[in-house]
């Protein structure tokens, strides 16, 4: 196929993968709900009408290259960034509206994880859950140790390795039984023993109904973790992609995730 005609099939891929999204969003109780939402950094569109339904269970894995609006997006939902307009629901209640109740069902870990330095590791945890109105040093002390950080519980924060912090940051973000966990990167930088402990810990909790969007470089974290991919370009959702749909192109052959983000993605940068 000539470069043109990739080109144009590829603008067909995207119009027909993000319309896809659109339906099945009207069809499934969204747990997260992001309409039109907008955010600007001056003059330049960092999310542009991004929409995005995720209901309970779901892990959205969510694809882009450097730039994309992925993080930017994840911290508009989180709360930590004000969006120009549109709008972003959690469990039905309008961020805008009652942000202190939005916040306290939503998880957030972002690059680099945001950790008080000085706590320790087990006093960083049980600081978030409280701040939830969710304390519990049982389930605190079990998810420690879930993800390999029991032994480092009483460090302060500052003493750890990259990956620690990491692993910190997504047990801060799954404490106090949020219905919404946003992890930006967070699998990056874990060694091997860390990721699939880590993967083990987002099923459990997609399992017990938590909606997590995780973005990722990670192409082969995304296809063994989610059951949805997401791409973003530019700040537009470009793709979304889950069921059968996603089951046969991972079915098609190694490399499928991969070939479906560079025939969505543009070249040049954002």
């Amino acid at each position: 196929m000539s470069e043109p005609e990739r080109s144009e099939a590829s603008d067909g891929e995207r119009g027909r993968q993000a319309r896809g999204s659109t339906d099945r969003s009207k069809t499934e109780a969204a747990v997260l709900e992001v309409r039109d939402l907008v955010v600007t950094y001056g003059k330049r569109v960092a999310v542009d009408k991004l929409s995005l339904s995720v209901a309970a269970g779901e892990i959205v894995g969510l694809l882009g290259p450097n730039g994309a609006g992925k993080s930017t997006a994840l911290a508009a939902v989180a709360g930590a960034v004000a969006p120009a307009s549109g709008s972003i629901a959690i469990g039905g209640t309008d961020l805008a509206g009652d942000p202190l109740a939005a916040r306290a069902r939503t998880g957030f870990a972002d690059q680099p994880p945001s950790l008080y330095d000085s706590f320790t590791v087990a006093e960083h945890l049980e600081f978030v859950a409280e701040a939830r109105g969710k304390p519990d040093p049982a389930a605190q002390r079990a998810l420690l140790e879930e993800l390999g950080l029991g032994s480092v519980a009483e460090r302060t924060c500052r003493e750890l390795s990259f990956g620690m912090r990491q692993r910190v940051g997504l047990a801060a973000a799954l404490a106090g039984g949020v219905d919404v966990v946003l992890l930006d990167e967070t699998l990056n930088g874990l060694d091997p023993r860390a990721a699939v402990a880590a993967r083990e810990v987002l099923t459990r909790a997609a399992a017990g109904g938590a909606a997590i969007v995780l973005s990722t470089h990670l192409l082969g974290v995304a296809e063994r973790l989610c059951r949805r991919i997401a791409i973003m370009d530019r700040g537009a959702l470009v793709v979304d992609m889950s069921g059968a749909e996603l089951e046969a192109l991972i079915a098609s052959g190694a490399g499928a995730i991969e070939e479906l983000y560079l025939a969505n993605v543009s070249d040049a940068p954002a």
